[in-house]
């Protein structure tokens, strides 16, 4: 096989954070005291979290501002007068117990960490995202995690992949590999750093960015074989 790096988005290529976020935004509302319409306040929620992660990643805004920032901006486009940083707090607690896996995550982390090194490269929270990988059954295949918050910059800044690769045992950038969901960050960071990328795309949305992957996947199953024909090219 060509590649011996692996490198992996964790939210939405590993591990499905749609699915958490949901349970431990629906948690947090409910140890607040909100009984009722947790959907149209998740509803609301989910642009504001979005913009705010866009702006991190931009260097607009810290880790710490949004991690409460997205609950003050939600309980007050809803008029609820709630503590925005208890909020932050009992949803990020509850992320680490509500993790779900995407299918075939642990077999393709345990085939691949068999021919090289997998690593985790997250903008997440460095704690919880380590929390969450070892609730989820994946650690024993995982090299290291790179994250933003120990690396001091973000996805797709190129020097969060410099950092990333230092990580790692000693390889060549041609070995080296980034399988993520996201084409701004994961896909156009891979471009930048002059690696090849693989876009997990199990939505089968068409690519309208300036991103362009090595190849793309509907399903974590399609990897090895993808992987294994990049190697005849």
């Amino acid at each position: 096989m060509k590649h011996t790096l692996f490198l992996f988005d964790l939210d939405d290529t590993l591990l499905d954070f749609k699915a958490s976020e949901n349970l431990s935004f629906v948690r947090t509302m409910h140890a607040l005291g909100v009984a009722g319409a947790t959907e149209t306040l998740f509803n609301h929620y989910q642009p504001i979290n979005v913009a705010l992660w866009r702006a991190f990643e931009h260097g607009t805004v810290s880790k710490d501002f949004l991690k409460v920032e997205r609950f003050r901006k939600t309980f007050a486009a809803a008029g609820l007068v709630l503590d925005p940083e208890l909020a932050s707090r009992i949803y990020l607690e509850s992320l680490s117990d509500t993790v779900v896996l995407i299918d075939g995550a642990i077999e393709l982390c345990a085939s691949l960490a068999a021919i090289g090194e997998v690593g985790i490269i997250t903008n997440g929270v460095e704690t919880i995202q380590n929390r969450r990988i070892a609730s989820s059954g994946l650690q024993q295949h995982i090299a290291f995690v790179a994250t933003s918050e120990a690396c001091g910059h973000a996805k797709p800044d190129v020097r969060f992949f410099e950092y990333a690769m230092n990580m790692a045992r000693p390889v060549r950038k041609e070995q080296a590999i980034i399988i993520g969901d996201r084409l701004d960050a994961d896909i156009l960071g891979a471009n930048r750093f002059g690696i090849d990328s693989c876009w997990f795309n199990p939505e089968q949305l068409a690519n309208t960015s300036l991103a362009v992957p090595t190849f793309e996947v509907a399903s974590l199953h399609q990897i090895a074989a993808a992987l294994k024909n990049q190697a005849m090219v």
